[in-house]
């Protein structure tokens, strides 16, 4: 991925985590969209996507589009301080269990920092923060994640149970050849007047790995 490519991607994940971030930068054309969905066709710049809530819609993809892939990981490979993402649902009881992780690379560290509601579930949560401590669970791992809150300006904590059997993944460099049909993708992208998109940033299932933010 390059330099170029990567603050690409960070600053779509932070528009889409932090919508009152997006206002205050807004461009006529609106915040980005968060889009997950399967491609359906690619073609001369433009892919046909099918989203998770069955509509179908068009994607331009330009030359300035930045698209990521995924690797598989371990939840070994994480190490303390590394700055990682996981998505998360809450218990009847205020524990935090992980339903995904994705670890950034050094040169997107902080971006989208900080712990929110996600689009997941009702209890779904996002946290991107630097792993601050991990002790052993019975099923795996409790992660302390620290982070900056935007708003505050003051340090977080949160606690966080991590299994070994949920997707782990990490961004590598990607390309339009990873837009080929059935293949999954979650697309960071603005909504044109005629209700079509141009994709700011994608992010896409690459050797059978799915993005599973």
């Amino acid at each position: 991925m390059t330099r170029a490519g990567t603050w690409m991607l960070a600053a779509a994940l932070m528009l889409t985590a932090f919508p009152s971030l997006a206002q205050q930068n807004q461009a006529p054309a609106g915040p980005p969209t968060r889009l997950r969905a399967t491609i359906e066709k690619f073609d001369n710049g433009m892919a046909t996507i099918k989203t998770q809530a069955g509509d179908t819609a068009l994607v331009a993809v330009g030359p300035k589009t930045n698209i990521s892939g995924v690797a598989a990981r371990q939840l070994s490979d994480i190490k303390p301080n590394d700055f990682i993402g996981i998505t998360a649902m809450t218990d009847k009881d205020g524990m935090m269990h992980a339903t995904e992780v994705h670890i950034f690379p050094a040169q997107m560290r902080g971006a989208g920092e900080g712990h929110y509601p996600w689009d997941k579930g009702p209890t779904s949560t996002m946290t991107n923060a630097a792993v601050a401590g991990m002790v052993d669970s019975s099923d795996g791992k409790v992660f302390t994640m620290s982070y900056k809150d935007r708003s505050s300006g003051q340090m977080g904590e949160v606690k966080i149970d991590i299994s070994p059997t949920i997707p782990i993944v990490a961004f590598v460099r990607g390309d339009q050849s990873l837009l080929k049909p059935g293949a999954q993708v979650v697309m960071f992208a603005r909504k044109n007047p005629d209700g079509n998109y141009m994709a700011l940033a994608i992010v896409a299932e690459k050797d059978g790995v799915k993005p599973p933010m």
